[in-house]
């Protein structure tokens, strides 16, 4: 019995002094759903966005991004771009977050793009909740498609210095 309540001791102790590090801010590649075709060709559910598939002028958020343990990949207009039109297009992983906290969106990574945890915020990315409410009670099928099991326009991501209000 003592030495069960010393090692549960110990374990606790050591990690008391542990900072907890999740994959938000970590690289990804941004991907899309495949195509039937795609699927069968390829042998996989989604197929990498390119550079060329990506508007420089506007955020872009990609479901089902296995780098992510949470599956969300997120590029902000800010994230930088590669000059490669045919590269694989690369974000850092996100999370749905709650409107108006200002905790849980904290990037601890040292592999983050630089400049990205200064910017981090909860912010929309998506339609409003109005409408993406609506679109799941017009058809459910094309929501889930389209954005998952996400319900939320809610996401961390890094917002430009006008966005935060600087």
């Amino acid at each position: 019995m003592f030495v069960r309540s010393a090692l549960f001791l110990s374990a606790v102790l050591l990690l008391g002094g542990c900072e907890v590090t999740t994959e938000l801010g970590k690289p990804c590649r941004l991907v899309r759903k495949a195509t039937a075709e795609e699927q069968e060709t390829y042998s996989t559910k989604f197929m990498p966005i390119r550079e060329r598939d990506v508007a420089p002028d506007q955020d872009f958020i990609s479901f089902g991004s296995l780098d992510c343990e949470d599956l969300i990949c997120v590029r902000d207009v800010d994230s930088e771009r590669s000059d490669d039109p045919t590269a694989e297009a690369l974000g850092y992983c996100s999370k749905e977050c709650v409107q108006g906290t200002t905790t849980g969106c904290e990037v601890t990574r040292d592999d983050a793009p630089a400049g990205l945890a200064p910017r981090m915020a909860c912010r929309p990315l998506l339609l409003d909740q109005a409408t993406l409410d609506a679109i799941r009670v017009a058809d459910e099928q094309k929501y889930r498609d389209t954005f998952g099991e996400n319900n939320s326009p809610y996401f961390c991501a890094g917002a430009s210095p006008q966005a935060q209000g600087n």
